[in-house]
């Protein structure tokens, strides 16, 4: 990328390090996970130098922050103000992170948007793996303790609006595939829903809601299904609870609200 000098007044002189800084943040904020230094190279078509250069000056404005995974938007972006998926990653990751390092269990945070379930972000390490997403979640949300917490937060005709344009599909002999035998379960809008290796074999996953006033989400973990099960279930949804309380808070919203949208 090389610098342009104006030529007359109405020409304006752009500069090149404010170009470049611009590119990377514009990079990062519209990811949805934290983005390694040779990934944001390629997306910006800078050098890897270059590139580092700017993100060690933007770290040190706290404009981006470096995860163990990548670089997240930082503090100090003005993004971090609204409602975004920004403000998911670069505020909730400490608490996903908490969550990973007490319990060594990979975790995960989704929500609902415009009739939608998504995956916002999913913390693991070594020690704990994350499930393999190998099916998509327009295909595969039913089987999952996140997407049966978001569901079960929906009103009734939402609920069934979604099975309706999601089928569900049987991807374990463990899947609940009645549509009757699933909307009965979600019914009561349990605090807990799990997934007893009804989309992969060999996990366990357990969530919470994550009830504010602008989000509609689930905060989960997941372990193998051998490794976890009665009290040491009741010991990671008290976990997962307290965090999902503390993710309200960072949020900056109200914890009484979210049921429904």
């Amino acid at each position: 990328m090389q610098p342009t000098f104006a030529r007359d007044e109405r020409t304006p002189t752009l500069i090149t390090s404010v170009s470049r800084a611009l590119a990377v943040l514009d990079c990062v904020g519209s990811a949805s996970r934290p983005l390694p230094a040779k990934f944001i190279a390629r997306a910006t078509a800078l050098s890897l130098g270059t590139t580092y250069n700017v993100l060690r000056t933007l770290a040190h404005s706290n404009y981006v922050v470096q995860d163990s995974d990548g670089f997240v938007l930082g503090p100090a972006h003005p993004a971090l103000a609204a409602d975004s998926g920004a403000v998911a990653l670069a505020q909730g990751r400490a608490v996903l992170n908490g969550i990973r390092d007490e319990l060594r269990v990979a975790t995960y945070l989704s929500r609902y948007v415009d009739g939608e379930i998504e995956m916002v972000d999913i913390v693991d390490g070594p020690l704990s793996p994350r499930v393999d997403l190998w099916v998509g979640l327009q295909d595969g949300a039913h089987a999952t303790a996140f997407g049966k917490q978001i569901l079960a937060q929906l009103d009734p005709q939402s609920r069934l609006d979604y099975i309706t344009r999601h089928p569900l599909e049987e991807l374990t002999p463990y899947t609940i595939c009645s549509p009757r035998e699933f909307l009965r379960r979600l019914e009561p809008r349990p605090a807990v829903t799990v997934d007893l290796q009804e989309y992969a074999l060999g996990f366990t996953c357990l969530a919470v809601p994550v009830a504010t006033s602008s989000w509609l989400g689930a905060l989960a973990v997941s372990f193998p299904a051998s490794g976890a099960r009665g009290t040491v279930h009741q010991d990671y949804a008290k976990v997962l609870q307290d965090a999902a309380t503390q993710l309200a808070v960072v949020l900056g919203v109200n914890p009484e609200h979210g049921q429904g949208q």
